[in-house]
């Protein structure tokens, strides 16, 4: 009850002061607390708020954001599903940015930045951003997006001169020709990121990046696609405050690298198709480095050890499990301010030509025992141990982000089932916000399952694999896991009734995907008994790629949404129908 004796100017000046706090508010969960204190706090987020992240782009309409936050300085919008970038997801999905960007181009006056992720963006999307936000653009990134070509870049760069991010990463991208770097070399002053790694761009003219780094003194960050490094020494030459680079190849004979000299400032580094002749170049300044990407070096076990035992300041490295058991060890005994620390599978399905490495419970002890400043571990490993992970559980404890995934290339696993590990780990890292466990059958049984769902307190994230044995696993684990939002699943063998019964337990879920499962009818009629007010349910149907041995399972996609079923669904696509017992 509101006390009528309160002073009105002392209200007044509450809401001066908290006018003055709020901008320095920035953390989207305090925001929200904020705005459900009262209507004027509402408003006043809604006046303030600078940054808005929508996490799939169907749970809203462009026109309820426009009534919800008018003077937005920076969006980001997530299109497909996560288990896209593992081309799990049907390419016509949807995803489209087109009704956002129309919007964008004629509401949103305020806009300086925009992400898209995992969309499907047209050139004319391009244009009309161009033409719309003009010199008022700042950021533009396109992550792993798709659909447009470098004329839609040519727009951007021609007409967006003030850009200090361009982010083309892991995005498909129609080559047409390299104009479209030309005209950012031609007319930007104010670039700092520049990114189009891990893209098919070649006909670039690598005279033009020597260009952008002298009319741009504030470049830090420049990340490239496939560009012989010894056409680079003077773009690294007038590149004095870049901090980071990525990309380029080595096609030469290595003694004639030993004229590349990196900017004095170079911390974060990405070298791709780096063999270990070429590796003396890294040298020189590797007690700087603070990020090391080798995902794409052509390096082996040994080298990993040579260079890394170099580099005792690494605060982030990301690599293949080629550098094995000995490599951890080294990083263990070296790298005592190690932050973040992924290792992919080896490079089979990447067309590396080297060969899968081991890392197991060996490799994992020796972590947990020398970097404790670990925040981040995704890791394939090929066997594991209780025992290893409890030893996480035991040092780790400023871990946020834990992911791994066990291989199928063993035969017998040294311990199985993890159980034991599992509730270790978990409870020994109580700061998890985001957990992923892949496994194989057999490796976690249902009571595993349970005390994930009893120790994930925080987890807002959760990637399980292969895990449990029946339908009451799953929903032992769906009465825990009380801040869990968003819950993806692969090869696991509960029923459709048993997932609807689950996320009705999960009171906080906001997002389910699942592949694999015990469908009881081609229709799903037993996944609407978990159907709740604003929520979708979609399946996506068996795929069949007759040209590639590829087959994709049947799966679920489940979501809140406060803009009611989409309409531009691909045959692929089966919306459910809440209102009737049968698929629509």
């Amino acid at each position: 009850m509101e006390d009528r004796n309160v002073n009105p100017m002392s209200a007044s000046m509450s809401d001066t002061v908290f006018e003055c706090v709020i901008s320095y508010i920035d953390d989207p969960r305090d925001r929200d607390a904020v705005s459900l204190v009262c209507r004027r706090w509402y408003m006043l987020d809604s006046m303030t708020r600078k940054h808005v992240t929508i996490a799939l782009c169907y749970s809203s309409t462009p026109k309820q954001l426009l009534k919800r936050f008018r003077h937005l300085e920076s969006l980001k919008l997530k299109g497909k599903p996560r288990a896209a970038m593992f081309n799990l997801i049907p390419e016509d999905w949807g995803g489209y940015v087109t009704p956002w960007v129309e919007e964008i181009a004629t509401s949103f006056s305020c806009l300086k930045a925009i992400h898209f992720r995992r969309m499907i963006v047209r050139n004319s999307d391009l244009e009309l951003i161009a033409q719309s936000r003009g010199r008022a653009l700042q950021v533009l990134k396109l992550d792993k997006c798709s659909g447009f070509s470098t004329d839609g870049l040519l727009h951007i760069c021609r007409l967006c001169r003030n850009l200090r991010t361009l982010f083309l990463e892991e995005s498909s991208i129609t080559e047409i020709d390299g104009e479209w770097l030309h005209e950012l070399a031609l007319h930007n002053t104010s670039l700092e990121i520049l990114n189009f790694y891990m893209t098919d761009l070649s006909e670039f003219r690598f005279q033009d990046l020597e260009v952008i780094a002298k009319n741009c003194r504030s470049l830090v960050s420049v990340k490239i696609s496939d560009c012989e490094i010894l056409d680079l020494v003077d773009f690294f030459r007038a590149a004095k405050a870049l901090e980071e680079f990525g990309g380029g190849f080595f096609n030469e004979e290595p003694e004639k690298y030993s004229v590349v000299t990196f900017p004095s400032r170079l911390c974060h580094l990405a070298l791709s198709y780096m063999g270990k002749n070429e590796m003396f170049i890294v040298f020189p300044f590797a007690l700087l480095l603070k990020k090391l990407d080798l995902l794409y070096a052509l390096l082996g076990t040994e080298d990993h050890c040579l260079l890394i035992q170099k580099c005792p300041n690494l605060e982030i490295l990301e690599t293949r499990n080629v550098i094995e058991d000995r490599g951890l060890e080294v990083i263990a005994r070296c790298c005592k301010k190690l932050k973040r620390l992924r290792i992919e599978r080896g490079a089979d399905e990447q067309e590396m030509e080297d060969e899968e490495g081991v890392v197991s419970q060996r490799g994992l002890i020796a972590l947990a025992q020398g970097c404790l400043e670990l925040e981040y571990l995704a890791v394939y490993v090929s066997d594991i141990t209780n025992s290893s992970l409890e030893m996480l559980g035991t040092n780790l404890k400023k871990l946020c982000d834990f992911r791994l995934v066990l291989l199928d290339r063993e035969e017998n696993i040294t311990d199985l089932p993890l159980d034991n590990g599992v509730r270790a780990l978990l409870r020994g890292c109580h700061m998890l916000r985001r957990f992923a466990l892949y496994l194989r059958p057999g490796a976690l049984t249902d009571e595993g399952l349970g005390y994930i769902g009893q120790y994930s307190q925080n987890v807002r994230w959760m990637l399980l694999g292969s895990v449990g044995e029946t339908d009451a696993g799953l929903l032992e684990f769906s009465r825990g896991c009380p801040r869990l939002q968003k819950l993806e699943m692969r090869a696991c063998i509960f029923s459709e009734h048993a997932l609807a019964i689950a996320v009705l337990q999960l009171t906080s879920l906001r997002y389910l995907w699942v592949q694999g499962y015990r469908a009881s009818s081609a229709t799903g009629r037993d996944l609407l008994a978990m159907v709740r007010p604003f929520w979708n349910i979609e399946l996506i149907a068996d795929q069949h790629d007759e040209y590639v041995a590829i087959e994709h399972l049947a799966q679920i996609l489940a979501y809140y949404s406060l803009a009611g079923q989409r309409t531009d669904f691909p045959d692929t696509v089966i919306p459910l129908d809440p209102n009737s017992s049968i698929a629509s």
